[in-house]
């Protein structure tokens, strides 16, 4: 059996868990030359296992190796860091180990396609490791650092998220089975999308774990909260503890379903964060305000946190799915002075089993019947979904610049310049006053009280952004949070269309049961309804949002140039006396 090596064009600078850097010229032995999605797997010069971009190689056929040397051979993906992927198996004994010395290529090699610009993953939005996926604080303003925390977590539990390498492998050895996808740290595996697509999910689903979805008039949609609420968050007050040493900012929460009253510091708004966004691969979490190590206890800070979480805690609310989740019903409703009862509701989310593949499980469909969706008119649906979020992605940071740009002017620019106006009109008043004639006195006041207007008018520019244009600024800053979550999501979905055209491919090539591949394509229209139920969601949320946010800039905008008007007026009747 010829061994399978490879010669780097260029230097790879690895940027994923999973990948290896490449040096130039170096030679690379290889798994196996069929790439997966643009990537090859192999073994560079010092050791190291795991994906690099195809076009970054040329492959060379060699003859047969030598034996290899003693010693135990490198472990899959061994320079990933301890808690990453399950070990694999050793390999086998023929595999090329990296201290041999290669021999000299036996014939001419094959030239492959030049490098890609991007080092990146070739999946939609980049989901290899998308940006929706929940990073822990990293000593930021809130350490967990009280009896309120504990430090049992569902993700330092083996086998919750995705799956050993080396069921790859197994996968691989029957010719009948849909093949798993190589990158182990993409969305769709770590989500256990794939695992549940498969059919590898198993368990349990109690009534009050189904998440439903129905068909409304504009097609799939999650089943209303039957009993919705709101939740206000005002009062942040400055608390401490240790005798002073620590401090930290409370914030009162008022559920209305309950009427009673918790506080919640920024942290226990993180914790909760981090298990609904691992919780619900689907479903868009909205993100929070992003933390701030330096100047936590200034009043604006404060207050701009404050909003931010209003409007966090308002998409929360609005959610049909995570208004009703347990975790976010025990963050609302625990007393802030039980910490045995908030431990007990923490452990509990922390443990929830319906979570990864199992989580899919939980997903209700109308009817019963997967099969009633069209998979081509959902692919069309989500691609002019996806297309629709890039280019609503792009116009909100548009806007968001151009919108802080007038703020700044405004706050500066505008300001100063009315206030030179009035500055220079109370100069001519001055030069007026040296007449001292009596018949002028009634001009001289009066250019003088037109100065004073548009020194007012400048200060009225200046407080103008924080009542209508900080406010879009807010809204901007949400949304921008639920449009970096959606390439992940449908990624998710994709990956799951994928297997079933895999399938289909397998049945026609006779290599698998009919039967077999529609269980593949009920479990992916499952996949598919959340989806489109997500995206419907979005989309009643955006248009009630950007309809509320713009009636209340332009209300505020009449009422800005009322009070501009108002002043000027009052400056023209000066001169009424006169």
């Amino acid at each position: 059996m010829a061994l399978l090596r490879a010669r780097a064009l260029y230097a790879f600078q690895s940027e994923n868990p999973g990948e290896i850097s490449l040096r130039e010229h170096e030679v690379l032995s290889l798994c196996s030359d069929q790439e997966i999605e643009g990537w090859l797997e192999g073994v560079n010069s010092r050791g190291d296992r795991g994906l690099f971009p195809a076009s970054y190689v040329q492959l060379i056929r060699a003859a047969e190796p030598p034996a290899p040397l003693p010693g135990p051979a490198p472990a899959r993906y061994a320079n990933l860091p301890t808690g990453g992927l399950e070990p694999a198996a050793a390999p086998p004994a023929s595999t090329f180990h990296p201290q041999q010395q290669l021999p000299p290529p036996a014939a001419e090699p094959f030239q492959l396609p030049p490098p890609p610009v991007s080092s990146g993953y070739p999946f939609p939005y980049g989901g290899g490791g998308g940006g929706s996926a929940y990073q822990p604080s990293q000593g930021s303003d809130d350490d967990w650092d009280d009896d309120w925390d504990d430090s049992s977590t569902v993700a330092d539990e083996p086998g919750v998220l995705g799956c050993s390498y080396a069921d790859y492998e197994n996968a691989a050895k029957s010719s009948a089975t849909v093949s798993r996808n190589l990158n182990r740290f993409s969305t769709f595996v770590k989500s256990g999308g794939e695992a549940f697509v498969l059919g590898e999910a198993s368990g349990f689903v109690r009534d009050g774990d189904k998440l439903c979805v129905v068909l409304g008039p504009h097609g799939p949609e999650w089943q209303e909260n039957p009993y919705p609420f709101q939740c206000s968050i005002e009062d942040p007050t400055k608390q401490t503890k240790f005798k002073g040493m620590k401090s930290y900012i409370a914030y009162k929460l008022v559920p209305s379903h309950t009427g009673q009253q918790v506080h919640r510091r920024y942290k226990h708004f993180d914790w909760l964060y981090g298990r609904l966004a691992e919780k619900f691969p689907v479903i868009s979490v909205p993100h929070l305000p992003e933390k701030q190590a330096t100047g936590r206890f200034e009043e604006d800070f404060i207050s701009k946190r404050r909003k931010g979480l209003a409007w966090w805690m308002d998409h929360m609310c609005s959610h049909p799915v995570l208004a009703q989740c347990d975790a976010f019903q025990h963050f609302l409703t625990c007393p802030s002075t039980d910490e045995k009862a908030w431990k007990q509701g923490k452990r509990k989310a922390e443990k929830d089993e319906m979570v990864g593949a199992n989580f899919f499980l939980t997903i209700s469909v109308p009817g019963g019947h997967p099969t009633s969706l069209d998979l081509q008119e959902v692919e069309s649906q989500v691609d002019v979904f996806k297309s629709f979020t890039k280019k609503m992605d792009e116009s909100t940071i548009h806007l968001n610049q151009t919108v802080n740009e007038f703020a700044r002017k405004q706050v500066t620019g505008f300001k100063k310049e009315y206030q030179k106006v009035g500055h220079s009109f109370r100069g001519l008043s001055q030069a007026f006053e040296m007449d001292q004639q009596p018949f002028s006195v009634g001009l001289n006041q009066a250019i003088a009280f037109t100065g004073e207007a548009y020194d007012a008018i400048g200060e009225l520019f200046a407080d103008q952004p924080r009542r209508d244009l900080d406010p879009v600024v807010d809204l901007l800053a949400l949304y921008q949070g639920h449009l970096a979550n959606f390439p992940d999501i449908i990624h998710v979905q994709k990956g799951a269309l994928t297997k079933v055209k895999e399938s289909k491919r397998h049945v026609e090539e006779g290599k698998m049961e009919a039967q077999k591949a529609d269980g593949i394509q009920d479990r992916c229209n499952i996949i598919s309804f959340a989806t489109l139920a997500e995206i419907h969601h979005f989309h009643k949320i955006r248009v009630r949002d950007f309809k509320s946010q713009m009636q209340h800039f332009l209300q505020q905008q009449i009422l800005f140039f009322q009070k501009v008007t108002q002043k000027l007026e009052e400056a023209l009747h000066k001169y009424d006396s006169v």
